[in-house]
């Protein structure tokens, strides 16, 4: 597993370099690491509402990185190991620090790339371009974060390096796991809130449990615990058409390793012809592609093979007889026409939001959005989910409106991976959301609709009503477990023992807000709220604003109890 490997003072072990199934180990432990603490980490999120969802978004861009790896042979090096993990982080990264994490992975394979080992100075290395990536993937850095735990990590690992440059790669991992925990102590300090909550940041904290499980792989803990990741759940058939179904962009032609299918028979096989001989031309197929299939029964043979040489393949069946029943088909080509055939069929525009409930679902599927990403604060949508969705639209240009901003960078970073054009407006609420959806006009040109879609939701006044799931202190106001909390424009407003009270002097607040006692007031109250309960809101809010107008809407989502909306 680990080269060069000498024995220092007391018997510690010196690993002066790591090899690619050493550090497939260490992300593997840290993986489990982080899966088995990530409620710890869920517990620390306090900012900008205590709901907690960091180590659960962590743990699931990490599980994405653990599948890539499952899937590797037993011998890689180290820069195959960093490309795998930081492929299936990216198409599993769910919220900012998910997206976070994967850049952070992202650098590290950009150092890695081509390297069969890593010794001390390319960990600093790699350490240092995860830490530049992470930081350009996030349009305004805030300091106090994961960013800046990743940040401190990597300068105490290269100031060592500079002053010794014979360090051991496992000092290299001691100094990461002291610094790393000196700069989360930090974190309250550089971000208010946490100071004020009295916690260290969630996205440190899990990147901490990540790099503790490194340590601990170095150390020579069993991994096989750190296999157990779930498979994804095969999506169900709904009858839908082979290409509605299946993302051929997922198998474009600079994925496909093997461009040729070639099927033959060899028959009249030469004298002599054993089944040693075919066993020997399944080992040189071997050399040459894959997915190959070559069965004997005695006197002809049947091969299947995809390779980018038939015709070297052709000439070393040549040798054991006569070809037969010859097909070769260009598999990039075919997959050019799939593609090429879906191009043609692209409608002009289509929409994309992300929401959660069954009635605001409906609500959006109303205002003619095309596809519902299932999602919300506490179940952030990945990557990959996005992009989906943005192809399985069809469209040239795609609208996509995240109602969360924890979603927004996830959906900034999706953009990349589509052919398509994408504008991703800012919406940091479902009202804002639906103001959006409701401005869209398909007969407007695109800058016209991006133009009275952003206007639309800037305009909006978004609250919800949501409750606390830990002890804490935010703006001056004491939150105890359970209570329910108003959010106002993505700030805890409104803190109280009871939801209807917490409704009342939330909508007060944003009519306030908007300076307008003629305001236009949207009620959309969740699947723990019964009907009557949210028109006795309504009823009582329009007795104490009777010039302004009030509506109620079933939308059915879970974790909050009403979204509201004032224009």
């Amino acid at each position: 597993m680990f080269s060069n490997e000498n024995t220092g003072r007391k018997g510690h072990l010196i690993r002066e370099i790591i090899d690619g199934a050493a550090l497939r180990d260490m992300f593997l432990m840290g993986a489990a690491q982080l899966e088995k603490n990530k409620s710890t980490v869920d517990a620390l999120n306090v900012f900008p509402v205590p709901d907690g969802d960091t180590g659960t978004n962590m743990s699931m861009t990490m599980q994405g990185a653990v599948k890539e790896l499952r899937s590797m042979p037993e011998t890689v090096t180290v820069g195959e190991v960093t490309s795998a993990v930081s492929k299936g982080a990216l198409r599993s990264a769910r919220g900012n620090s998910g997206v976070i994490l994967s850049q952070l992975f992202r650098g590290f394979s950009k150092a890695l790339k081509g390297m069969d080992t890593m010794d001390a100075r390319l960990f600093s290395q790699a350490l240092s371009e995860g830490t530049q990536a992470a930081y350009k993937a996030v349009m305004k850095p805030t300091e106090g974060t994961i960013l800046t735990v990743s940040r401190m990590v990597s300068d105490a690992v290269q100031s060592a390096l500079e002053k010794n440059a014979s360090v051991s790669c496992d000092e290299i991992m001691d100094l990461m796991l002291k610094e790393g925990e000196a700069a989360l102590k930090l974190t309250p300090e550089l971000l208010p809130v946490l100071k004020e909550a009295g916690v260290v940041d969630s996205g440190g904290r899990g990147l901490m449990f990540i790099y503790t499980g490194f340590w601990m792989a170095l150390e020579g803990e069993d991994v096989s615990n750190a296999l157990a990741v779930e498979e994804a759940s095969a999506p169900a058939d709904t009858g839908k058409s082979l290409q509605d179904s299946v993302d051929f962009h997922e198998f474009g032609t600079d994925t496909i390793e093997y461009g040729y299918c070639t099927e033959f028979f060899i028959i009249h096989l030469v004298d002599g012809f054993e089944e040693s001989d075919l066993d020997r031309f399944r080992s040189h197929l071997e050399k040459v592609g894959n997915s190959i299939v070559a069965a004997y029964d005695g006197e002809m043979v049947k091969v299947h093979v995809h390779s980018n040489c038939p015709g070297k393949i052709l000439q070393m069946a040549l040798r054991y007889g006569e070809l037969d029943r010859l097909k070769i088909e260009n598999m990039r080509e075919q997959n050019r026409q799939l593609i090429e055939s879906r191009k043609r069929s692209q409608k002009e525009f289509g929409l994309i939001s992300v929401s959660t409930g069954e009635g605001m679902n409906e609500l959006f599927k109303a205002l003619s959005v095309d596809e519902i990403i299932t999602g919300g604060q506490t179940m952030n949508p990945s990557i990959d989910s996005i992009v989906h969705a943005v192809r399985k639209v069809n469209a040239r240009n795609v609208f996509i409106l995240p109602n969360n901003s924890n979603i927004i960078l996830a959906a900034s970073q999706a953009v990349e991976l589509c052919d398509c054009h994408v504008e991703v407006l800012p919406t940091k609420t479902i009202p804002q959301g639906i103001s959006a959806a409701m401005a869209f006009n398909p007969e407007l040109s695109l800058e016209e609709n991006l133009q009275n879609m952003t206007d639309a939701f800037q305009n909006v006044i978004s609250g919800s009503v949501t409750y606390a799931v830990r002890e804490t202190q935010i703006n001056g106001q004491q939150i105890h477990n359970g209570d329910y909390i108003g959010i106002l424009d993505g700030n805890l407003t409104v803190v109280s023992s009871e939801v209807e009270e917490t409704g009342a002097q939330l909508i007060d607040k944003m009519i306030e807000k908007l300076g307008d006692e003629e305001a236009s007031v949207t009620l959309y109250y969740g699947s723990d709220v019964a009907e009557e309960d949210a028109n006795a809101l309504a009823q009582r809010m329009e007795k104490a604003y009777p010039e302004a107008e009030f509506v109620v809407h079933n939308g059915g989502q879970p974790l909050y109890y009403y979204y509201f909306s004032v224009v």
